[in-house]
């Protein structure tokens, strides 16, 4: 064998090569990938924290990769139009085409299996009506209040500023002011925000009594009166529970607590803000009717009511026996149900806390009918309402009009991303990130919201046309059907009971005797 030496041009050329090779960047992007990667490889094998690293470093990482990509990957290629949650593409297409002002309309019949039990579908009339060309608006104001106000069917529910970004706050309450209708303020307070455009306002306080609290947490009465008064203030509610969390009170923690919140909620700059689960001014149902009287006057006779996701029967019962004996009713009561949530909750409040609208509905109608309070009080319904049908559905179970959240924050931009309480909102809807609330253009959004609201009011007003009803007061329970199993179809009204009026105060029916008798007006039973 014989050894071949390079010399003379050949050994230069060699060396050129080699050391060309050795200072060009891509030999140190190389370098820096491997120590980076064998860094990476030996920080996996001696964590501690998890299994899979340990056990396949580097490649275990492309695990929490795809996990983080499911709910995209999901979304987008994998769920059928009909079947995602919490809003299926169905249903979030049909409100972004109506923001959009785009004809929501689809070809070669509907997706949806009409076999399956639990199908739902409202009956047309063989003699509809024209659909008028303005739809009805609700008069909220029983005998004791000074100051009634007419509710459109559909309005914008419950969201705070600080949930909500001020950009979204501006454009619904902007959204709201060209078309008519009303913005719950939440439990947050009455920012700025709320007020700059002009939009009619429910003004919602909970149990921190953010915007009217003393320093110690309390209500602070002067406080109320005083903002209670602005003319933008339509009505004041006082939030029982919402549906998301029933129960469950909220903490805010400090850091997100600057200088803007802290002035909207009246509390200390930096300093955690908690909410407690039950509120200060009442324990028995006596004092929940009497505060509510308490709130009317301070508002100067405005209209006054409450919200609450139903707890048990017995409890609400207790709450229409304070009433009749107290002599003192809300002006409207709204029902949130379960399934509602743009507040971010434990999942297991979320999946298993809480009575569901429906259920929830039909209770408190059939409570205040019962009772002979129903003329007196004005219900509205709140959960997962995005559609004409929808709005019609609820009122046949007895709302007299409807709130809409999170299909509002769909008509703002809102891609259903389930970042809300990250502080990641990519589209600067529920977020406090000035980088990302600025992209949210309040001008076209708050049109997008004032259009969804009309088309969507106009299509419940075009199902009501079909059934041959022209006001929601028409709607009767026989008029929704449900599909129990693959042969058999049941009306609402035979599906549930429906009391008639005073019949509680006569001749309780046997399903709810016991739990007439047992509600104390003097105490929330269980």
């Amino acid at each position: 064998m014989k050894l071949v030496l390079i010399t003379g041009p050949a050994l230069t050329v060699a060396l050129g090569a080699a050391l060309a090779w050795w200072v060009s960047p891509w030999w140190w992007l190389l370098v820096v990938v491997a120590a980076a990667m064998t860094a990476v490889a030996v920080r996996d094998v001696v964590q501690r924290e998890h299994s899979v690293l340990r056990n396949y470093p580097l490649l275990g990482h492309l695990r929490f990769l795809l996990e983080a990509l499911r709910p995209e990957l999901q979304q987008y290629f994998i769920e059928r139009d009909y079947d995602g949650r919490p809003y299926d593409r169905d249903v979030r297409s049909i409100v972004y085409e109506r923001a959009k002002g785009v004809d929501a309309e689809e070809p070669f019949g509907t997706e949806r299996d009409v076999g399956a039990a639990g199908y739902e579908f409202l009956v047309p009339s063989l003699a509809p009506k024209a659909t008028p060309d303005q739809p009805p608006r609700v008069r909220i104001g029983g005998p004791d209040c000074a100051k009634p106000y007419d509710m459109a069917l559909l309005n914008i529910s419950a969201m705070s500023f600080g949930s909500l970004s001020a950009n979204a706050i501006l454009a619904l309450n902007r959204g709201a002011a060209l078309g008519g209708f009303a913005q719950d303020t939440g439990e947050g307070g009455l920012s700025e925000y709320h007020l700059r455009h002009g939009g009619d306002l429910i003004w919602e306080i909970g149990t921190g009594y953010f915007g009217c609290r003393t320093d110690d947490g309390d209500f602070d009465a002067a406080m109320f009166a005083e903002k209670a008064a602005h003319d933008q203030v339509k009505c004041v509610s006082l939030k029982l529970s919402q549906g998301a969390k029933p129960g469950m009170g909220g903490v805010l923690p400090g850091s997100k607590v600057n200088a803007e919140i802290a002035k909207v909620r009246e509390v200390p700059q930096g300093q955690t803000v908690v909410s407690p689960p039950y509120h200060r001014v009442f324990s028995t149902p006596r004092e929940l009717v009497r505060f509510i009287g308490r709130m009317r006057e301070l508002a100067g006779g405005k209209p006054t009511g409450f919200k609450l996701c139903l707890t048990s029967r017995r409890q609400f019962l207790a709450v229409c026996k304070a009433m009749l004996s107290e002599g003192v009713t809300p002006d409207f009561i709204v029902v949130d149900g379960a399934e509602g949530g743009t507040g971010a909750a434990p999942l297991e409040f979320a999946d298993h806390v809480g009575t569901p609208l429906t259920e929830g509905l039909i209770t408190v109608h059939n409570a205040l009918v019962g009772t002979g309070l129903r003329d007196r009080i004005r219900v509205g319904a709140s959960g997962k309402v995005a559609t004409g049908s929808d709005m019609v559905k609820r009122m046949v179970q007895g709302a007299d009009y409807t709130n809409a959240a999170r299909a509002m924050m769909f008509a703002t931009g809102c891609i259903q991303a389930q970042r809300c309480h990250t502080n990641t909102c990519p589209v600067g809807v529920a977020t406090q990130d000035p980088r990302r609330a600025r992209a949210l253009d309040v001008g076209d959004k708050s049109a997008r919201v004032e259009r969804f609201q009309r088309a969507t009011v106009y299509g419940a007003m075009q199902i009501m046309a079909s059934m041959g009803v022209h006001d929601p007061t028409e709607l009767r329970p026989h008029m929704l059907r449900t599909r129990v199993d693959p042969f058999t179809v049941r009306s609402h009204a035979e599906l549930y009971e429906w009391l008639a009026p005073g019949q509680l105060l006569t001749e309780p029916p046997a399903t709810w005797a016991e739990d007439w008798a047992a509600a104390n007006p003097g105490q929330f039973t269980v």
